[in-house]
């Protein structure tokens, strides 16, 4: 019998396999790979919300056992994923210079925000009011990482490449069965495909559209991300990550023309170089209103539990709320009420009186 089947090997499933292996735990991960939210995130970290300058919740933390979890995986892995790299915020004005001055003087922003302007002149970018850095960033490989992963379960006979079918999981004494195999527990990681989970859709996904180009610039001299209204992420070899748009109504993970225009005004607004559009693509992200994870137990159905609304800040998030989900469930450290799916209990009882699970 396993301890833990997981549904879903984006980011948030990755992350609790890897918790659960750490803790010698036996796992199988099932997914068919239609969530591609995570494989094509922008994938680079950063604890300050540059458009309210206001720090990432609980970045201090996050930020040292993200640090933690992807070290072991690449040395686990003899792969390199995480690459520290400084973000720069372009200044387009002396009032937007006052501002970060006067954020980077904030006692739980002080850690993250350089008080010295980057005087360096980049090719490609006009910037007469220069940057602000911000401290303790990077981007993590998210494609080669969850391809890696991927191939580190298949070949350890831990991968299930297959639909999840929630009809077929039985409620037994000792946890669950699921057609022929045995868990004490099931983490459903699904990202947006929580909203086809009977068991857990009453809760309030919203899953935010975006779009990002990979872009050749040959006149582009950039290394470091840059982070204004788009982000512009060196690849090497003349190409470049931008991205990424943000839409409320759109749930497909299909590029779209309006988003393709969108940011190509963005990133003209950033560069005064010409730039070829490589690839387009897009992905819906599991975002949530109030901008905290979802993670928890079933109210009815113990062996059930949920790693999911992780939104714009996978990389950040997904080894924190993994631990966080794995202490709960083994050693009954409560869970922060910010996170626990039980601040949405009367959704839940709404929900059981519409005849859901």
């Amino acid at each position: 019998m396993l301890d833990y089947l997981i549904v879903g090997s984006g980011l948030a499933g990755i992350s609790f396999a890897e918790v659960a292996l750490k803790n010698n735990k036996s796992i199988l991960v099932i997914d068919n790979m239609s969530q591609v939210s995570s494989r094509v995130a922008g994938g680079f970290y950063n604890p300050v919300i540059l458009k309210r300058f206001s720090e990432v919740w609980n970045a201090q933390e996050q930020l040292v056992i993200m640090n933690d979890f992807y070290n072991r995986i690449e040395d686990k892995l003899q792969k390199k994923f995480n690459f520290k790299l400084p973000i720069l915020r372009k200044f387009f004005s002396i009032e937007e210079q006052n501002n970060w001055f006067a954020a980077s003087d904030k006692r739980n922003l002080a850690p993250f925000l350089s008080t010295k302007l980057v005087l360096k002149k980049y090719k490609g970018i006009n910037s007469p009011y220069d940057y602000g850095e911000v401290l303790h960033t990077g981007y993590v490989d998210t494609m080669l990482l969850l391809d890696t992963y991927r191939e580190y379960l298949q070949e350890n006979d831990l991968l299930l490449s297959q639909s999840f079918d929630w009809g077929y999981i039985e409620f037994l004494d000792f946890g669950i069965q699921y057609k022929n195999i045995k868990a004490r527990h099931i983490i459903f990681a699904e990202g947006f495909g929580l909203h086809k989970n009977p068991f857990f859709n009453y809760l309030p996904l919203d899953g935010t559209k975006g779009e990002m180009f990979v872009i050749k610039a040959p006149d582009l001299d950039l290394d470091v991300i840059m982070n204004t209204s788009v982000f512009i992420l060196p690849l090497g070899n003349d190409l470049f990550k931008v991205g990424a748009t943000y839409n409320w109504q759109d749930k497909t993970d299909l590029p779209t023309a309006e988003g393709k225009r969108e940011l190509i005004d963005r990133i003209k607004e950033i560069i005064d170089c010409d730039f070829e559009i490589v690839e387009h693509y897009g992905g819906v992200r599991p975002t949530v209103k109030d901008r905290r994870p979802l993670i928890g137990t079933h109210e009815q159905f113990k062996s059930l539990h949920l790693l999911n609304g992780l939104g714009t800040r996978g990389v950040m998030l997904g080894p924190a709320m993994a631990q966080v989900l794995y202490d709960y469930i083994e050693s009954e450290v409560p869970l922060d009420r910010e996170i626990d799916i039980k601040r949405f209990h009367k959704r839940y009882l709404k929900s059981l009186n519409s005849g859901q699970p």
